[in-house]
C-alpha cells in the first residue's frame, strides 16, 4: 500500500492545475503586453512633440526679421504638422524712442494629430522689424 501512495503523488500535475497555471500566465503576459504597448505611445508622442518644438525653433529663426507691419504665414510638413506664424508690432511706451514695427512679437504654432487627439506646441519671441521686407 506504501508504494502505491508514493506511486500516486509522483503521476504529475492534475489538468486543473495546468489550467490554472496557463490562466495565471496568460494574464502575466497580457499586462505585460499592455505596459510594453503604453511605453511605445509615450515615446512615440515624445519624439513628435520633440520635433514640434525644433519646427517651431526653426521658424523662429526663419522669421526673426519681419516686415514693420508685421506678418501670417501657415504651411504644412510631409508628416503631418501644420505650422503658423504671427507677428505683429509690440506697442511701446512713448518714451521710448524706436521706430514703429522696429520690434514684433512673434508666436510659432505647431501642432499635429495624435490619434484621437489634436497636440500643439507654441513658441513666442520678440523679433526684428525691417523696412526692407515690405
Amino acid at each position: 500500500m506504501t508504494l502505491r501512495r508514493v506511486a500516486r503523488r509522483e503521476r504529475g500535475f492534475s489538468l486543473l492545475e495546468m489550467v490554472v497555471a496557463v490562466a495565471i500566465l496568460g494574464f502575466s503576459l497580457g499586462a505585460l503586453y499592455q505596459a510594453a504597448g503604453g511605453a511605445i505611445r509615450i515615446v512615440q508622442t515624445d519624439e513628435h512633440r520633440s520635433y514640434a518644438i525644433e519646427l517651431a525653433r526653426s521658424l523662429i529663426v526663419v522669421y526673426s526679421v519681419v516686415p514693420p507691419a508685421g506678418l501670417i504665414e501657415t504651411g504644412e510638413t510631409q508628416g503631418g504638422f501644420s505650422w503658423s506664424v504671427v507677428a505683429e508690432p509690440v506697442v511701446l511706451p512713448e518714451e521710448i524712442s524706436l521706430m514703429a514695427g522696429a520690434l514684433q512679437r512673434i508666436r510659432a504654432v505647431v501642432s499635429w494629430d495624435d490619434g484621437a487627439k489634436r497636440r500643439e506646441v507654441f513658441l513666442d519671441s520678440v523679433v526684428a522689424g525691417s523696412e526692407a521686407l515690405q
